[in-house]
């Protein structure tokens, strides 16, 4: 039996949407941060380390991408509910995090890709279907894509450019045995309060780093008892056992994040192309390397604030879309039993919402909790 339809909305019916005036982000924090450790065991640090902006002396040559990458790590580790990493890194941090106050929380990707339907080509998201579950949890909005690999294989006689190989050469872990940094924000935008998680390639070096030192909490020899991978390739679980959390790392400023995108010199990298992905997490730091054969020039790290508030308000129309969507979503549930799955059929050019009939949800039953704690 197919799920229920809840709603359809048309390309048309967007401009119906109830929107704000102005489709601005402000109020702009840092919540908190993790690293995945390398091991079967699903591991993460909190409030871990970004790999630091380290560029080599030389540049010779570096090979091509090739093997197992994550596509959506949070999904490869935990499978059972790769939310759950946000929540636990949060309560890590701050027991007292007033997650009641929070209307939307999503992974960056979510929004780049509704960003993607509302404006088609804008930005590196190019319109393609895609499945996303929702939740609503009291007042909040939870959003989870649904059909993005969690892995990606490249075998060696394929060509899919140098950007893995890149990172690993220009960036250095901060301590040994992490995988990818994850971080959250949140942030003001057209009435409502959202959380962003995203994944961080590096940071520069700031100046004051606060070091993370909880006595009894965090033992260094914990990590030597944990099973690290040995191959080169990502670990990857079937089951899903609990999520272990352990305090280490430092704290890192988000003026200090970067973003790193490499292409064959000749091939235009314009700032528009990746300005929505760094609007959406507030990303300031831009490095665009360029190669031959694999050969990468020098290159330098931008600060794109200036781009990013041009940006923004050069696309008012469709920021404040993007607010209504997501407000509209909110009131679906609303009168939906609160769960539902979002689709966008790209051959047709619409999205739907259908009841959700099964039985898992997104979140391990202890977190719900928190949305019943008095503050």
């Amino acid at each position: 039996m197919a799920p229920r339809k809840i709603i359809t909305i048309t390309r048309s019916s967007l401009h119906g949407l109830n929107s704000s005036d102005a489709a601005y982000i402000t109020d702009v924090k840092d919540v908190s941060s993790y690293s995945w450790i390398d091991t079967s065991i699903p591991t993460i640090v909190v409030p871990g380390s970004p790999p630091l902006w380290s560029p080599p002396d030389t540049n010779v040559p570096l090979p091509k991408d090739r093997g197992l990458y994550y596509i959506a790590e949070n999904a490869a580790r935990l499978p059972a509910s790769p939310m759950a990493p946000l929540f636990r890194a949060i309560f890590a941090m701050d027991p007292t995090f007033d997650v009641q106050s929070i209307d939307v929380i999503t992974d960056r990707h979510n929004i780049r890709k509704l960003l993607a339907y509302i404006k088609p080509g804008s930005g590196r998201d190019k319109g393609g279907s895609f499945t996303m579950r929702l939740e609503l949890v009291r007042n909040t909005l939870l959003l989870c894509r649904l059909d993005l690999p969690a892995m990606e294989y490249i075998p060696p006689h394929e060509y899919r450019g140098h950007g893995h190989e890149y990172e690993k050469a220009y960036t250095t872990k901060q301590f040994d045995g992490t995988a990818g940094h994850h971080r959250m924000v949140s942030y003001r935008f057209c009435g409502l309060n959202f959380l962003i998680r995203y994944e961080t390639d590096g940071c520069l070096s700031p100046k004051k780093e606060a070091d993370i030192t909880h006595k009894g909490v965090f033992d260094p020899s914990d990590l030597l008892s944990l099973p690290f991978a040995r191959q080169a390739s990502p670990a990857v679980k079937r089951s899903s056992p609990k999520l272990k959390v352990l305090l280490k790392g430092k704290t890192v400023p988000l003026e200090s994040i970067l973003e790193i995108k490499t292409r064959v010199l000749g091939r235009s990298l314009d700032f528009a192309d990746v300005a929505p992905q760094l609007w959406v997490s507030q990303t300031s730091k831009l490095v665009r390397a360029f190669h031959v054969g694999g050969r990468f020039e020098p290159t330098s790290v931008e600060d794109v604030s200036a781009g990013l508030q041009k940006w923004e308000s050069n696309n008012q129309k469709n920021l404040r879309t993007l607010g209504a969507l997501l407000g509209e979503f909110i009131t679906v549930l609303k009168g939906s039993e609160g769960r539902g799955t979002l689709r966008y059929d790209a051959a047709r050019d619409r999205l739907t919402i259908s009841r959700y009939t099964g039985e898992t949800r997104l979140l391990p039953e202890d977190l719900y909790s928190k949305w019943n704690e008095h503050k």
